[in-house]
Order: C-alpha cells, then structure tokens, then sequence
C-alpha cells in the first residue's frame, strides 16, 4: 500500500529544485550581463567569452564524475557539498576584480552546478514512491525548463537594477537556504560503493574526452571560418573520441567501472539520451538564436525580450505537474512523440513568420509551441529515464542524461550557427552587389558584415555614420533579409532536428506504463 506524501517530502523537492535552478540558470543567466562586465572590466566580448565557456566546459565534465561519486558515497551528501560550493564560488564571481578570478570562479561555480543537476533526478526517485514520484519528477522537469528559459528575464532585471555582481550574489542567500533544507528534510540514499575502488582511469578518460570534445566545439564556434580540418579544432575533436574508445575499452575490463555499459544494450535508455541530445540540439541551442532576434534585431531590452518569452517559458511551470500525473496513467513514449512533433510545427511557423517587419505578433503562436514541448518534454523525460534502472545506478543514469542534454546544447548551438552564417554569407554574397555605392566602400563593409557574424551586423547596417549615408537604406534592407534567411535556416534546421527526434523515439522507446523499477536486479 502505498504510503501518503508527507510535508516534509515536498520540502524536500523544494529543496531540490532550487539547486537545479541555480544551476541551470547560470548557464545562461550571464549573457545579458556580457555587456556591463565588458564596461566595468574595460575589455572585449572576446575576452569575456571564458566567462562563458569555463563554466559550460566545467559543468560537462564533471557531470558524470559527480553522478558516480553520489551513487557511491551517497548522493545527498555529495548533492549538499556541491551546494555548497556553488554558493561560495558565486559570492566569489560578485566579488571578482578581475577576469582570471571571474573565470576560475566560474569553473568552480560549474563543479557545482553540475553535482547538483546530475543527482537531484535520482535523490527525487528515492525520496518519493509510486505516483508521487511521477509528479515530484515532473515538477522537477518543469524547474529544469523554465530556469533554462528565464535567464535573459531575471538576468535582465537583476543587471539593469543592481549590476551584473548580483547575478552572482543572488545565489548566496538562496543557496544557504536550499543547503538548510537539503540537510533537514532530503532522505540520505544508500552508499553503494561501499568497499569498492573509485575508478579513476574511467573518470579521468571520460572527463578528457567529454572536455576535447565540447572545447573543439567551443574553438569552432568562437571561429566560424576555421575549417573543420584544420588542427584546433579537427585535433581537438579526435582527441576526444580516442579518449572516448579507450574508456569503453577500459570500463569492459574493469571489475567496478565507473559506467555500466550494459545500460547502452537496452533500446529504451538509447531513445531517452537520444530524446535529451535533441532537447539541447533544437530547444536549448535555439533559445540563443531567438534571443538574438528578438534584442538585435526587433530591438527590445533583456527585461522586454524576457517578458515576451514567458509565453515560451511559462509552459514548463504550468505543465510540470500535470505531465506528471498524466505520465502515470497515459503512455509517456507517445506524449514524448506527439510533443516533439508539436515543437517541429513551432519551429516551421517561426521560419515562416520571420521577415523584414517581424514583430512578436508574428512570432509567439510558434513560441507557444516550443514552449509547449520544452514544458512536456522535459519531466517526461526525467521520469521516463529512471524507468527500468536499479537503486545503485539512478545517479549515473540522470548523468547521462544531462551529458548529452549539455552535448546536445554545445553541438545545437555550434551547429545552427553555421547553418545561420551560410545563409547570411551567401545572401550578402548574392545581394550587396545590387547597392549602388563605390566598390571599395561595399568590398569593406561586406568583409566587416562577414566577420560580425548575424547578431552583430544589425549593428554596423544601422550605425549612426552609415545611417547618413546615400545609399543606407538600400544597404540595411539586404542586411535584414540576409539575416531573416539565416534565421529562417536555423529554425527548419530546428525543426528537422526535433522531428527526426520523435521518429528515433517512435523506434527506440519502450510503452512503459508501470512505475519506476526499484528493485536492485539487472534488466
């Protein structure tokens, strides 16, 4: 008979939940601060992208390494330290004078973040049972989508009204609070890895060859005209998947490996990091696109452009729980379909929409959409990912699944930027030519257009000094259309990425109905 939820459990995921939503609000909380830091720090948005990247190249690493040591140790105890540690690098980064300490900080932030992100889906499973257990999962689906999706809101209203240090100290007195909870009310799981060797060869591998990997990715993004050949990125990338043969290799021939790669063996885990390798590909890459639309291009702050997206966001709030209780009674694989399938229809309506006068009239019915996808999607997923698996191996498997939601992202937003930057390119290419100006002015400004990339050229079409000039207007319409072409691009891109997304998972995942399955045998 199952027993009656107490108080105290829901504590417990409240507890939970604001972990995961700091965490995951950090990963993009920081880019519309990017240009205050650039003001205070009196330096370049180059220098500033380490602000970034340490903390997405940090978090993927230790990802797994986190979910191992809390399956072994006991995740609760490795959930609080990893608390903890977030807070203490967070008020460091508010503090910060300098970059070098912005950025060490920020790597440490990311150790953090990513212990609490990689275990609150397994401390969720085992502290609660049955039905709850599907909604608690769905509520804690529904925080990971709208932290995600809210940080150009909060980051914007934080930035504009007490600076970008508060970014960082906001996590301070939330992250004490959350620690208190955590340590009262968060039930202790057992310690598994009594008696076992940590495998360090497994850890270390799999961190070089999950850091070679996204820091290729990283190196291709900063340099969209770099040939995928060339050694910075093409030696990058083959590093990592050396690395990555040679764990497998190791993890076959280790007694207590840091991985259980039997999990791999089953079809339905293989759709579910599928479905989260897609999640990051198309939803969360795509955020960063969308964001650009909206403040480069349509021209609304980060407070407005976070105001217009809670149509998009405010889905995951309000379908968490709900997806949760239907998920116990409906087949969450074909509620998982049906959703990505809804998301490919908003990414064809976004494609469609956006044009020289595009407003958020044109745009939010395919923001609904998405939102409703991401909202669905996400709790499905962490419920259905814990389908199946044993007490001893939750932590890991909510690991994987975040590794390649963070995979996905990394690759997302690599991947459509060079779909954007194609399209763009080859529009000025085709079109600049047809602006009747001196050849010199127009083989300059095309070269300057080529080398801001999409989010900046807006910038230089509609300066103030180019604004005055003969031949500006004709100028600035080709520059739009080059961009609404490589927005268009990226959102079908999008489109088709979700959609061959739901045909994998129609393939691959399993009807399962039942609950989670919490006996330790082997499946």
């Amino acid at each position: 008979m199952q027993k009656k939820t107490s108080i105290k459990q829901w504590i417990a995921l409240t507890a939970m939940g604001l972990g995961v939503f700091m965490g995951l609000l950090d990963v993009t909380v920081v880019n519309v601060a990017l240009p205050t830091m650039a003001k205070d720090f009196d330096t370049t948005f180059t220098n500033l992208q380490w602000v970034l990247n340490a903390y997405t190249l940090v978090y993927a690493v230790t990802l797994l390494i986190a979910s191992k040591l809390g399956d072994m140790f006991g995740r609760k105890k490795i959930f609080v330290a990893s608390m903890f540690l977030f807070v203490i690098a967070s008020a460091v980064n508010g503090m910060a004078t300098n970059l070098l300490v912005l950025d060490i900080g920020r790597g440490v932030q990311a150790i953090g973040g990513s212990g609490m992100m990689s275990l609150s889906m397994a401390l969720v499973a085992s502290n609660f049972e049955g039905k709850q257990r599907g909604l608690a999962l769905g509520i804690l689906g529904s925080i990971m989508g709208i932290s995600t999706a809210s940080g150009p809101l909060i980051g914007g209203f934080l930035v504009e009204n007490f600076g970008w240090s508060s970014i960082f100290y906001v996590n301070v007195p939330v992250g004490i609070i959350a620690v208190i909870m955590t340590i009262i009310y968060v039930k202790e799981t057992p310690s598994y890895g009594k008696g076992q060797r940590i495998d360090l060869g497994g850890m270390v591998l799999s961190a070089g060859g999950i850091f070679a990997i996204i820091y290729g990715l990283i190196v291709k993004e900063s340099h969209p005209h770099l040939d995928w050949t060339s050694f910075q990125i093409m030696g990058w990338l083959l590093l990592g998947v050396v690395l990555m043969i040679i764990f497998v290799i190791v993890e076959q021939h280790v007694k207590q490996p840091m991985v259980d790669l039997s999990m791999f063996k089953r079809a339905h885990f293989i759709g579910i990091i599928l479905v989260a390798f897609v999640l990051g590909s198309a939803m969360y890459a795509y955020n960063a696109y969308l964001t650009a639309l909206m403040q480069n291009y349509i021209g609304y702050s980060a407070v407005q452009t976070g105001l217009r997206q809670l149509v998009m966001s405010a889905w995951s709030l309000i379908l968490g729980p709900v997806v949760g209780i239907l998920g116990a009674r409906y087949s969450k694989k074909w509620m998982i379909i049906t959703s990505l399938f809804i998301g490919g229809a908003g990414f064809i309506w976004m494609a469609q929409a956006v044009g020289p006068a595009v407003s958020f009239k044109a745009i939010w019915p395919g923001m609904v959409l998405i939102g409703i996808t991401n909202g669905m999607v996400n709790p499905l997923l962490n419920t259905t990912g814990m389908e199946g698996v044993i007490p001893s191996e939750m932590g890991m498997a909510s690991g994987l699944l975040n590794v390649f939601r963070q995979l996905g992202t990394t690759v997302g937003v690599v991947g459509l930027g060079l779909v954007q930057d194609s399209k763009y390119e080859a529009y000025l290419s085709n079109h600049l030519g047809s602006v009747k100006m001196p050849a010199q002015a127009l083989a300059g400004l095309k070269k300057a257009l080529i080398d801001a990339g999409p989010f900046s050229g807006h910038g230089i079409a509609f300066s103030e000094r180019l604004s005055r000039a003969p031949f500006a207007k004709a100028f600035q319409q080709v520059v739009v259309n080059a961009y609404d072409k490589g927005f268009s691009a990226v959102s079908l891109t999008a489109a088709g990425i979700v959609i061959v997304g739901g045909i994998g998972a129609v393939i691959l995942l399993k009807n399962h109905v039942e609950g989670i399955d919490l006996t330790d045998k082997k499946n």
